[in-house]
């Protein structure tokens, strides 16, 4: 049985709280507790990166969750122009780690050029299916 909920934030940076807190009571109310903190964080970077450098002014941002079988995902839309790229963070680097961190904590990771924008996906495997 596949679960799935979408919603829509504005460009905000109190959407990004908002998105993870969505995604956690989402979590919850599925009963996944495993890799939860994991999915938080990466949603948080994803909304982040929403907010900063993908949602044209007056837009939205979409976060998309899940789960089927023992698989969660987001996906993190916006239809802005370009494509981020993943960078290894230099030591003294103060910004740059967002994709990176949801590369590394992620089990699956795709950016996906659409019509309008990109939709950037996360995938995590669960133990307990």
């Amino acid at each position: 049985m596949s679960l799935s909920r979408q919603q829509r934030f504005p460009r905000a940076r109190a959407s990004v709280r908002a998105a993870r807190q969505f995604v956690g009571d989402t979590l919850g109310d599925w009963g996944v507790c495993e890799r939860r903190d994991d999915i938080r964080l990466c949603v948080s970077e994803l909304a982040t990166n929403a907010v900063l450098h993908g949602v044209p002014l007056g837009r939205e941002f979409s976060v998309r969750l899940e789960r089927e079988g023992g698989i969660v995902t987001i996906e993190v839309r916006d239809s802005g122009p370009g494509s981020p790229v993943v960078q290894q963070p230099g030591l003294g680097a103060l910004s740059g780690r967002g994709l990176w961190l949801v590369v590394e904590l992620a089990d699956e990771f795709q950016i996906r050029d659409e019509r309008v924008g990109k939709t950037i996906l996360a995938g995590f495997k669960l133990a307990s299916a």
